[in-house]
């Protein structure tokens, strides 16, 4: 049986490494440019959508919420004061090792542990696993592939690898 610990933790830390080799190449990208990174990092894909930099910081919380929720223990909270890639990408680090310090264990009946998350209005319940599946994987890859799609779409060469990172290859 594979534990919730396996089915949560590995593919969230995929994706924030993914994104954070991905903002890397943003930064890159404006270097090489000579294009202020301010103006990429309030990059939009659309006027009524977030700007690079609070997909990032969404991205961000979507994943150290969903540990901490699915875990039973407090998320930490971050300020989103970034206003740079390597801020961006620090941060990125930072829910990483939050959720390489969560202990497997935490997550035995996580599955199955009610998760309450406050939304406008009142507050959605549900268990675990419907959670992770229903919400916060969707939200963390949503506002990863949309900060993809800002910087591609800013002419950052990026490609779907970029996006997917490296395949977890069993030897």
């Amino acid at each position: 049986m594979v534990s919730t610990y396996k089915i949560c933790i590995p593919p969230a830390l995929r994706a924030l490494d993914a994104l954070s080799e991905i903002l890397a190449k943003g930064e890159a990208h404006c270097t090489a440019r000579s294009i202020d990174p301010a103006v990429m990092l309030q990059s939009r894909l659309y006027p009524d959508m977030f700007a690079l930099t609070r997909q990032v910081q969404i991205a961000s919380d979507s994943a150290s919420r969903m540990g901490a929720r699915i875990a039973g223990v407090a998320a930490p909270v971050m300020p989103d004061t970034e206003t740079s890639f390597g801020e961006l990408r620090e941060r990125l680090t930072t829910t990483a090792k939050f959720l390489r310090a969560l202990k497997p264990e935490a997550f035995e009946g996580g599955e199955d542990r009610e998760v309450v998350v406050p939304v406008r209005g009142g507050e959605l319940r549900m268990s675990g696993l419907d959670y992770f599946q229903a919400h916060a994987m969707p939200n963390l890859l949503f506002h990863a592939a949309t900060a993809y799609a800002i910087l591609r779409h800013n002419g950052v060469e990026l490609g779907k690898k970029d996006f997917l990172g490296p395949m977890p290859i069993q030897q």
